[in-house]
């Protein structure tokens, strides 16, 4: 219990380094933190408005299962896997969920 319990500070403070602060929460579009510490998945969100078009998509989102770290999604630039290991997750906890099951293997990182 107390790796997951690392594991939530770890992924809420990567998390929040990452997002670009809002300094007016009426912009047309905002970066949101969204942590479940209760079930373990956090994300970052784009919501809002670019012009008259629509913006609602996932940025980044992580989950904790079985005492690992999985990355479900990473639509940035950011190699959210190396910020985790600089933070001392090692490479065994953590799932690149993005990738296809049977590609995972290759990746140097844990497989589930």
């Amino acid at each position: 219990m107390e790796k997951v319990e690392s594991y939530r500070r770890i992924v809420q403070q990567v998390l929040t380094d990452y997002a670009a602060p809002s300094g007016n929460p009426a912009e047309a579009q905002q970066e949101q933190l969204i942590f479940d510490t209760l079930r373990d998945h956090f994300q970052i969100m784009a919501v809002g408005w670019e012009g008259e078009n629509r913006v609602y998509f996932t940025i980044l989102h992580l989950d904790i299962i079985n005492g690992k770290i999985w990355v479900q999604e990473n639509n940035t630039d950011l190699d959210i896997a190396q910020k985790l290991e600089e933070q001392g997750v090692p490479k065994s906890d953590i799932v690149l969920a993005f990738q296809a099951p049977s590609m995972r293997k290759y990746s140097g990182y844990a497989v589930a």
